[in-house]
């Protein structure tokens, strides 16, 4: 049985700050086996209906339109995404930024760039989140290669 190294990486990331475990995963795996890196953001789609969901008894909740708001989320994950595509020495060619559902997104980007492994982190949520779905299963689901979740502990 031939087993062949990782060459793409691909890692999806959320700019939070207990999220660094996964990027230093992800940058460590990729030096060890010198493989290829990308960087994949994606900016949850928001729907119309948003704009006209209420919020108990105190009225519509108060959004931009949602075009704006989408431009908006894109441009602060831009800056986000250069300042830690600059910090890891990633080109800017591999530095992604999708809108869409978050775990049917990294799917499709993944089977697009044909990576070999796909790294994500799981916060391992229960009860009425984990109905909801966790990115990391929405991934697994339809996952095209293989998949390393990496546990953050939240404080």
């Amino acid at each position: 049985m031939e087993i062949n190294a990782y060459r793409h990486i691909l890692v999806a990331v959320d700019f939070e700050q207990e999220s660094e475990v996964v990027i230093a995963r992800a940058e460590q795996l990729s030096r060890l086996l010198d493989a290829r890196l990308t960087l994949l953001h994606v900016v949850e789609y928001i729907p119309p209906a948003v704009e006209s969901m209420y919020l108990g008894y105190s009225g519509e909740i108060a959004l931009p339109d949602t075009k704006d708001l989408e431009d908006e989320l894109m441009k602060l994950s831009q800056g986000q995404m250069a300042l830690l595509g600059e910090q890891l020495g990633v080109p800017e060619a591999d530095r992604l930024i999708r809108v869409g559902a978050t775990g049917r997104t990294i799917d499709t980007v993944a089977a697009e760039l044909e990576v070999d492994l796909v790294i994500v982190g799981s916060r391992g949520r229960h009860g009425l989140l984990g109905l909801f779905g966790d990115t990391a299963e929405s991934v697994l689901r339809r996952a095209t290669c293989d998949l390393l979740c990496v546990k953050i502990h939240e404080e």
